[in-house]
């Protein structure tokens, strides 16, 4: 039986402690119909040193910038790149078990959905230990619960290639993520959450995500400017996606 192909998309900078792991979580599934995209954001570690031991996998291919773009140049890059029926991403600081691919993909065929994500381990990584923490509940989304409880990780996503048609990811200071996934939504798209648990999502101190005043202050602009929420709406939608945050992460 022939499978349907996936692109997996990994955007790295300066993740040269984490990247194998990511890269041979992609490697080691048991689903192996998949293309990789690594596009490397001019790292200044040993990143390239450790992209290089992929070269030769015809699967996966590397692209090394020559200047640093952004994250959503990256990820832009990799879906304009992407041929296959479904795309995924994956940071290059996360990692999935080897059953990621092939659960959620049969999910998908056998209920024709265009968009599913599902749960995902999130834990502390301090370089010497690794603390694994509660599994963060979620459930399906339309566009208005989504901007009210916005736990969707990009990690866990699957996506039909056709759905991203027109949408890219903006090039923005924090959230471009947020608001790809609320353009996705907004067309009428549902996200239905897989069952299953099979990704691990890595929080560092000091990484983008967990600049939390200014994760706020950016929520409100892009709500503000691309979803044009009034005040109300706004405040509202703020207030929800910072209370569910504190629920999974703690005020750390």
């Amino acid at each position: 039986m022939k499978h349907p192909k996936i692109d997996v998309i990994i955007p790295n900078f300066n993740k040269e402690k984490f990247l194998n792991d990511s890269i041979n979580s992609v490697i080691n599934q048991d689903y192996q119909d998949w293309n990789l995209y690594i596009i490397d954001d001019n790292s200044t570690d040993k990143s390239l040193k450790i992209l290089e031991k992929f070269e030769t996998n015809p699967k996966i291919k590397i692209i090394k910038l020559s200047k640093n773009k952004g994250p959503s140049f990256c990820r832009n890059l990799g879906i304009r790149l992407s041929k296959s029926e479904f795309i995924s991403f994956l940071d290059s600081d996360d990692f999935w078990s080897e059953k990621k691919l092939s659960g959620q993909i049969k999910f998908m065929e056998d209920n024709n959905y265009d968009f599913t994500f599902n749960d995902y381990h999130s834990f502390l990584d301090n370089g010497k230990k690794k603390n694994i923490g509660k599994t963060n509940i979620v459930s399906e989304f339309n566009f208005d619960k989504f901007t009210k409880n916005s736990s969707i990780n990009s990690s866990t996503m699957i996506l039909r290639r056709k759905i991203t048609k027109g949408i890219f990811f903006k090039k923005l200071p924090l959230l471009e993520d947020y608001l790809f996934k609320c353009e996705l939504l907004k067309r009428g798209v549902i996200a239905y959450k897989f069952n299953k648990n099979f990704d691990y999502y890595r929080i560092i101190e000091n990484s983008r995500s967990s600049k939390r005043l200014k994760n706020v202050s950016n929520l409100w602009i892009i709500n503000k400017k691309f979803n044009k929420f009034n005040f109300f709406k706004n405040l509202i939608s703020v207030l929800l996606i910072s209370i569910n945050s504190i629920k999974k992460y703690g005020f750390k």
